[in-house]
């Protein structure tokens, strides 16, 4: 059940979503699926939510008297550096609760990038604490019952994988320094919040991917290949099909250069050779569930 701006006077829910954006169009319909009470924000209040806008410099309480009182606060936008999850943990506590009654429950989504060194890291590793994000995470776990979940990249719907390679490999140098690939399908980050939310885990930073480490050459090969088929099977050959083509032919012989030059003998490579591998099996096991989309296609 959704509680809709200007329905929540004297509701309770049981998840508030601060900031429903891409992660919400999985999560919502996950909450409903699973007869989960919630409530959601956006900054314009769109499509029934909340209008809320999280300013770390404000002491009006207004934004937080609108929100409903919940026993499991989602935070989904960043916070950075000292000080602003002591004030967003401060502004919505002080609206909401009295001493005699329960205090909220806090979850940060956070990035899987501040794990940094090139070995196999799990929720356990050293971490970058200088990270403003990391520096936020750490204060909100500090200052209420707060708990993190550092995803690995997002991906699902229009947001493909395959779509990033134009961004992120220009050159064959470039392809020659990718290692490996992490990412979450949203349907299994929804999963990963509501497990949370019902196993709660109070101060704890995890670790969430699809428990795959993806080798980017390997990759890149593949759907190099499918691309070529696929525009092979065409009969349109227009300038942008020839063009598109001669990217996915360099793709492939640049991959091909690179196994023989770096006496690579079959794809994927072996995951001690792609420097940093992240170990997400700790989260899914504490929650007793595991992630359900499989490979990345």
């Amino acid at each position: 059940m959704q509680i809709l701006a200007g329905e929540h006077d004297n509701d309770h829910v049981g998840l508030l979503i601060l900031g429903a954006g891409w992660t919400a169009t999985y999560l919502i319909p996950l909450l409903k699926r699973e007869g989960v009470k919630y409530a959601a924000t956006t900054t314009n209040g769109r499509n029934g939510t909340i209008r809320f806008q999280f300013d770390p410099h404000s002491n009006n309480p207004a934004p937080f008297r609108a929100l409903p009182s919940a026993e499991t606060v989602l935070i989904v936008f960043p916070l950075l550096g000292e000080g602003q999850a002591k004030h967003l943990v401060h502004m919505y506590e002080s609206t909401h609760y009295t001493p005699e009654l329960r205090k909220p429950r806090f979850v940060q989504l956070g990035s899987a990038g501040i794990w940094t060194a090139p070995t196999w890291q799990d929720e356990s590793s050293p971490y970058k604490r200088s990270d403003p994000r990391a520096i936020a995470e750490d204060e909100l776990m500090g200052c209420s019952d707060g708990a993190v979940l550092n995803l690995a990249g997002l991906y699902g719907g229009n947001r493909q994988p395959r779509d990033w390679v134009d961004r992120v490999i220009k050159s064959k140098a470039d392809l020659k320094g990718k290692g490996a690939l992490h990412v979450i399908h949203g349907e299994d980050v929804a999963m990963a919040i509501v497990a949370l939310h019902r196993n709660f885990t109070p101060g704890k930073r995890w670790l969430v991917s699809d428990m795959h480490v993806y080798d980017w050459w390997d990759l890149v090969e593949d759907w190099a290949a499918q691309t070529l088929r696929s525009t092979e099977s065409n009969d349109r050959q227009d300038e942008s099909t020839f063009v598109k083509t001669k990217r996915q032919e360099d793709l492939l012989a640049w991959v091909g250069e690179l196994m023989t030059e770096e006496s690579v003998k079959a794809l994927p490579r072996d995951t001690s050779s792609l420097g940093r591998a992240l170990d997400g099996r700790g989260f899914w096991k504490q929650v007793g569930i595991w992630p359900m989309q499989g490979r990345i296609k």
